[in-house]
């Protein structure tokens, strides 16, 4: 008896240092990830996985139970998600994980349904997320030069991602603790920048993949992009067409995985959506398996959600990846869902074959292959037709097989045809707009005219143009630039030209407004040139210069310019230059400052609705009542003009409906109003607007899906 006591002792103990392998974490026995050249190996078990980008920040608390559980019905055992720098460090070693920025609530929610997650730290992310997920306050770091061989910022991502790893860490989320965290991601498709780097960028590679594994996480690391990711660090492909595109592991102990397969593509202002068909992500996302040896593969996004606030990159529509399998509103995107749970589900019923079996190939036609897995006795086949155009009747193992035009058919005995990327089976839907309440009575706006400043008005001066990012320090859009100067010369015919690097002008003498004229996604810079009237003696012109989100990416972030670069007066007789001459500069608006969005807001007098045509940097404010029901919400906007919507003091995002396609049409409409933000009664919406909309037309709307058929 005695014995027996001491051994159940000594084995509490072993259990306490932790020297079983198979110690407790808070949800479950941990999980050992590793991996061999064919798969992710999870507790002795290679792994076909299915996973799908979702960005928390893109959505709330109240969503993410949904989505996840319809990730889940659809046929993926993964989430994956990036980890965004700049909204849980807005300043250095102030931190913000509350709200829309729960990480940790996140990852427990995907726990909770059974799922594994993979978090890519980066913690540059890109992802058209404004400055690539960098806090501006980086910029300012002394001899800072980002994602190279630099100290400074070698220092300020390390500590980052230490605080996210032992975040994660303390919670028991890493596998080797019990928790989902499966795969971790350093950096984010640094081979696009690596050479503009030289060997500081190769240096920079090395020590990021030392980094991450010195914290230990018990999981593999990846970083997407990087072929030259240093053992054991895995490389992995992003694209749509990863099956064609990637080179493969780069060492023969590694499998081959798909990081992003981009369900769309994000849209610019000015852009029109891009619509990638079921049947091609379907047909991809097979030969990956079939061609590459694919074990992961990753829906970038699976749903995209709403680029809430200020978040956006450089001409960024606010509604993201809106085409994904689950929409901005989180509904099913049909036949994009139901088409791949079914792809999903035929993979899956041959998986340890795939996995197990031996791979062979042989050509069946001029543009027909086939590929064949086979281990004892058992076989999976997928023959693939490459023609775009033309069906195929192809001879495989003495049976006639018809192949669609670009598909692959899948044969899990060698036999009888599963599923075809091509044949689609379930149903498309289309969504449903409902107006709900109109905002047609003036009675019930009031506006605020926002004011323009004056040059001596201003305390911040300089004797040149300054650059706008490095001014503003991403606080607000917007930078005034004013000017007071005495006109002394002789100026028939003047024209006020501005050559700007940012992405909007408005430009106003003595408080009357000139013009204004905008970018694209797709330029540099722009110029704006309106008629301008010079008094005799002083003369104030005001500029308002606007970002629509910063830059994202390429080398040397840190150096960009944006802003006004050159100001000059054109005349018959000549051109005077401007851009040396004493400037003033103002941050934002005064409604900003005032925060007059906000509810409880009474900083400014607000007055009756005045005439809604031509007027410029106006606020607009009203209130409403909660709509009944679960359903998507959103406000159709198609009559305003550029600026940014609030909802009981939460920003849903900037509009830019004057900003059309080369159809005509605005590149988004309606803006989603996510149910958290609404209260039953008394929701004040408050709306900015640059360029003279009209609110009496806006509307308020649910958003559904139905049958097409229907």
């Amino acid at each position: 008896m005695e014995n027996l006591v001491a051994l159940v002792v000594i084995l509490l103990l072993l259990l306490l240092l932790g020297s079983l392998t198979l110690t407790m974490g808070d949800s479950g026995f941990e999980t050992e990830v590793t991996y061999d050249g064919r798969s992710l190996i999870i507790d002795g078990h290679r792994r076909i996985l299915f996973s799908g980008s979702i960005h928390y920040p893109r959505s709330t608390p109240q969503m993410w139970p949904a989505l996840i559980a319809k990730a889940k019905e659809g046929g993926l055992e993964v989430i994956q998600t990036y980890v965004f720098w700049n909204l849980h460090e807005p300043q250095i070693g102030q931190y913000d994980f509350s709200g829309r920025y729960d990480l940790v609530r996140f990852v427990k929610e995907i726990q909770a349904q059974g799922l594994y997650v993979c978090l890519r730290i980066g913690p540059y992310i890109e992802s058209e997320w404004t400055y690539g997920g960098f806090p501006f306050w980086l910029h300012d770091i002394p001899g800072i030069v980002y994602r190279t061989d630099n100290e400074p910022f070698k220092m300020y991502m390390q500590n980052f991602t230490t605080k996210i790893v032992s975040m994660m860490q303390s919670e028991g989320l890493y596998a080797s603790q019990g928790g989902p965290i499966i795969l971790s991601q350093i950096e984010n498709e640094y081979q696009n920048v690596e050479k503009a780097f030289g060997e500081d960028g190769s240096q920079y590679v090395e020590w990021a993949a030392k980094m991450a594994l010195g914290l230990k996480t018990g999981v593999p690391w990846v970083m997407c992009k990087q072929t030259d990711a240093p053992d054991p660090v895995i490389n992995t492909c992003n694209g749509m067409k990863c099956g064609e595109t990637f080179t493969g592991p780069n060492s023969p102990n590694k499998p081959a995985l798909w990081t992003e397969n981009w369900t769309s593509f994000y849209q610019v202002y000015g852009g029109e959506a891009y619509i990638r068909s079921a049947e091609d992500i379907a047909f991809h996302v097979t030969l990956f398996i079939a061609r590459k040896n694919g074990s992961y593969v990753n829906y970038y996004m699976y749903h995209g959600g709403t680029n809430l606030g200020r978040t956006t990159s450089a001409y960024v529509i606010t509604s993201y990846y809106d085409q994904a399998p689950l929409d901005e509103y989180g509904l099913l995107r049909q036949p994009k869902w139901g088409h791949l749970r079914e792809l999903h589900a035929a993979i899956k019923s041959c998986s340890t074959t795939l996995l197990e079996g031996k791979q062979s190939i042989f050509s069946l036609g001029q543009r027909q292959e086939g590929y064949v897995f086979e281990e004892e006795g058992k076989c999976v086949a997928f023959l693939v037709n490459n023609d775009d155009v033309n069906m195929f009747d192809v001879q495989f193992r003495n049976r006639s097989y018809k192949l669609p035009p670009k598909s692959i058919s899948i044969l899990p005995y060698c036999q009888n045809v599963t599923f075809n990327t091509a044949t689609v089976n379930t149903k498309s839907n289309r969504r449903v707009i409902s107006p709900i309440q109109t905002f047609s009575s003036a009675d019930k706006w009031e506006q605020f005219q926002d004011v323009i400043p004056n040059f001596d008005q201003i305390s911040l001066i300089s004797n040149t143009l300054l650059e706008q990012m490095n001014v503003t320090k991403h606080k607000s859009d917007y930078l005034w630039y004013t000017l007071r100067f005495e006109n002394n010369f002789s100026c028939s015919e003047p024209i006020l030209n501005i050559q700007s690097a940012a992405h909007v002008t408005h430009a106003f003498a003595d408080n009357t407004y000139l013009g204004g004229a905008h970018g694209n996604h797709d330029v540099k810079s722009f110029t704006t040139e309106v008629p301008l009237t010079l008094n005799k003696g002083t003369n104030n012109i005001s500029i308002l210069s606007v970002m629509v989100g910063f830059p994202d990416s390429g080398a040397f972030l840190e150096r960009r310019f944006a802003g006004l670069t050159t100001v000059e007066i054109q005349c018959s007789e000549g051109s005077f230059d401007l851009t040396n001459s004493t400037w003033g500069y103002q941050v934002g608006l005064l409604g900003e400052k005032l925060q007059i969005y906000e509810p409880s807001s009474n900083a400014v007098q607000w007055g009756p609705l005045g005439n809604t045509s031509n007027q410029n940097l106006i606020w607009f404010k009203t209130s409403f009542d909660r709509a009944k029901g679960d359903e998507g919400v959103a406000l159709n906007l198609e009559s305003m003009g550029k600026g940014e919507v609030w909802v009981n003091g939460q920003s849903i995002g900037r509009y830019w409906i004057s900003f059309h396609h080369s159809k005509d049409q605005p590149s988004q409409i309606l803006y989603h109003v996510p149910g958290s933000f609404l209260k039953d009664t008394e929701n004040v919406l408050v709306l900015f607007e640059e360029e003279g909309g009209n609110p009496l037309h806006i509307s308020l709307n649910t958003v559904t899906t139905t049958n097409t058929d229907d």
